[in-house]
């Protein structure tokens, strides 16, 4: 066991998580951690977050509290690295959020007056597209993360667009364009491939159904609904489906690869139905 100068406590606060990890990273600290570099641990911070949001999705306070300790881990720990290399420390990254967050509510810090949620948006976007000089529109989406998931990046495009004046303005008219643009590419494959599984089609297809997802974030945006998220739950609700449908036909003696296409055909309309059917 390694010795180090630290005292044990009943209850904790972040300047002793700091120097917990610290100690770590120290020399006489843990083999692995100190060792440790923005690239080693990069997967570790997505990881975390999305295990935060899965306490969020399970309505856990207890597992929301336990993951937003291991996130918030994963900053100081990052954080720890660049103090070592001398460029900044944790009250600096504190300074700067609170600086921001003072910044771009000047209808709470400051003199200016909002109506309501939209017109705080606004102010929030002109903000920030001054501070990190940001002179067009396109400058606002090239600054999209391109490490952001794509349902998640793609809705951020469809929304900061839509503030240029480029998107539907009717939700209506966004989803018959959608359904328009489905109709092609099954026109495609029924008419126009000569060999649906070549490389060149493959390539169309992505292209296509690339273009089909960005119009499914276009229709998103108008119906005020977070793409990400909407898939998520219904993956999930497809899972507990297929689970439900698997579990009935085993108690009949049967696996689901022994059953008939027209068994296969029903029961698949039925797990499908799962997903979609109104709560």
């Amino acid at each position: 066991m390694f010795e180090t100068a630290f005292t044990f406590k009943n209850d904790y606060d972040i300047s002793d998580l700091l120097e917990i990890v610290k100690i770590l990273r120290s020399e006489n600290g843990c083999p692995w951690d100190k060792v440790q570099t923005h690239e080693s641990i990069r997967s570790d911070l997505i990881e975390e977050t999305y295990e935060v949001c899965e306490g969020i999705d399970n309505d856990s306070p207890e597992m929301l509290r336990e993951e937003l300790g291991d996130l918030l881990l994963q900053i100081v720990f990052h954080t720890q690295i660049e103090r070592e290399k001398g460029n900044f420390v944790f009250s600096d990254v504190c300074d700067d959020i609170c600086k921001k967050l003072i910044e771009r509510h000047p209808h709470v810090f400051g003199s200016v007056k909002v109506e309501n949620e939209d017109e705080v948006l606004k102010n929030w976007d002109a903000i920030k597209k001054k501070t990190k000089k940001q002179e067009n529109y396109s400058d606002t989406l090239e600054s999209i993360p391109k490490t952001f998931p794509a349902l998640i990046r793609g809705d951020k495009i469809c929304r900061r667009a839509s503030r240029a004046g480029i998107g539907e303005k009717d939700a209506v008219i966004a989803l018959k364009n959608l359904a328009d643009e489905i109709s092609s590419i099954a026109d495609s494959i029924e008419n126009g491939a000569d060999s649906s599984d070549s490389a060149d089609n493959t390539q169309l297809y992505q292209e296509k159904m690339g273009g089909i997802l960005l119009r499914v974030c276009d229709v998103d945006r108008l119906l005020k609904v977070d793409s990400e998220k909407a898939l998520t739950y219904a993956s999930q609700r497809f899972t507990k489906s297929f689970k439900a449908a698997e579990e009935q036909i085993s108690a009949g003696g049967r696996k689901l690869d022994e059953l008939s296409e027209e068994e296969l055909g029903g029961i698949q309309k039925r797990i499908f139905s799962g997903v979609t059917a109104s709560r």
